[in-house]
């Protein structure tokens, strides 16, 4: 950025604009678009994610911009806690790893539970967490835990554990393609003549999955690279035990529909949401929704096998919501109806379930309402 540049806190944090706008310039004036969503999420102390803020709560008046399920109800961490009972009892493992914890929130949620205690609860409690800000947050709230929670910055060569992952995949960075009606272009980030953040396309080997389409001209959609990796590192890595990932996303024919021209890329600032990655920079979360088919796809070529894909609804009903509702509070049972219900999270999230080393068995989880013939 030139000394001439003057930022507003519209256009983003000025310490990190510099640090694009540098990046920029270092990638011979185009960065693609995930390289730029890793920084305004991750850039350590100026990212999304590193500057310390309170991401996730109620309302903006909390200072926050959106609320996940675990702040929205203890019940959805009861409830998942007796799935993750069963796949300790049934892959003989003693620990559970979450990745991206967030505030802790869930972590504390499984730990305290109830159902897993009766069945044993784990011996060790791992958080795999970035952002150094949450890893503070996160060692306050689960600080009465002691010795049992314990982080790590990545993983082991070897990993014999129940992994869990709320709301991971869709904060991984996205290539953008655009469909001009004759090819495919990957979309990136200039600098404008004014020295502001701009869309520039250029042409790429990307492709949307060869099944998908037909596609309208000026669609808009996002491929999964970094996604896909991971879930294919985490099977290489995962000995013994299972995956469970929970996020908002859609299978393949879904993902891909014609009438999704515009993609699923948004962005959160104060519980409200918006298209424009490019404004508020560092100051806002950037997201996408996840592709299963792909994710699915991603773990059983690397040897795990999918135990089931199902909403959050039948998920959490199948582990029990209705009866954990029984003994809840008023309130208790209000806040938790927006886990199921369609117009809410119980839709449009998705679980999708994996046992390492392609151990196949029945998850409770998935017992009703799996979804697996459509990935």
């Amino acid at each position: 950025m030139s000394a001439s540049t003057v930022t507003t806190e519209a256009e983003g944090d000025p310490r990190l604009l510099a640090l694009v706008h540098a990046r920029i310039e270092q990638a011979g004036g185009w960065l693609p678009f995930d390289d730029f969503m890793a920084l305004a999420l991750y850039a350590p102390g100026l990212g999304y994610y590193a500057r310390g803020r309170p991401t996730f709560g109620w309302g903006p008046q909390s200072g926050s911009d959106f609320v996940t399920a675990p702040e929205l109800s203890p019940l959805f961490g009861q409830a998942l806690a007796r799935q993750v009972a069963q796949a300790l009892e049934v892959t003989q493992v003693d620990e559970v790893w979450e990745f991206g914890a967030g505030s802790g929130a869930l972590a504390e949620q499984v730990l305290d539970a109830h159902s897993l205690t009766e069945a044993g609860a784990p011996r060790r409690y791992t958080i795999v967490e970035l952002s150094a800000p949450l890893r503070e947050r996160q060692q306050a709230r689960l600080a009465r835990f002691g010795e049992r929670v314990c982080w790590v910055d990545a993983l082991p060569t070897r990993l014999r554990a129940v992994v869990l992952g709320n709301e991971v995949l869709d904060a991984m960075p996205v290539k953008l393609l655009h469909f001009d009606g004759a090819r495919w272009l990957e979309r990136g980030v200039v600098r404008d003549p004014q020295g502001r953040l701009a869309w520039a396309d250029r042409p790429t080997d990307h492709r949307p999955p060869d099944e998908a389409g037909p596609w309208v001209p000026g669609t808009l959609t996002e491929v999964h690279p970094q996604s896909e990796a991971w879930v294919r590192t985490l099977a290489a890595t995962l000995e013994a035990g299972a995956l469970f990932l929970i996020d908002y996303g859609f299978p393949d024919r879904e993902y891909h529909h014609p009438q999704r021209i515009g993609g699923t890329l948004m962005c959160h600032h104060q519980h409200r949401a918006d298209p424009d990655p490019l404004a508020q920079v560092g100051f806002k979360d950037i997201t996408a929704h996840v592709n299963f088919t792909r994710i699915a796809l991603a773990g059983q070529d690397a040897g795990m096998a999918v135990l089931g894909y199902t909403t959050q609804a039948h998920f959490l009903l199948n582990c029990g919501l209705t009866d954990l509702l029984q003994t809840a509070s008023l309130q208790q049972r209000a806040m938790a109806q927006k886990l199921i219900t369609e117009h809410e999270m119980g839709e449009i999230f998705k679980v999708i379930g994996f046992g390492a080393a392609g151990h196949e068995w029945e998850a409770l989880g998935f017992a009703r309402g799996d979804r697996s013939h459509v990935l």
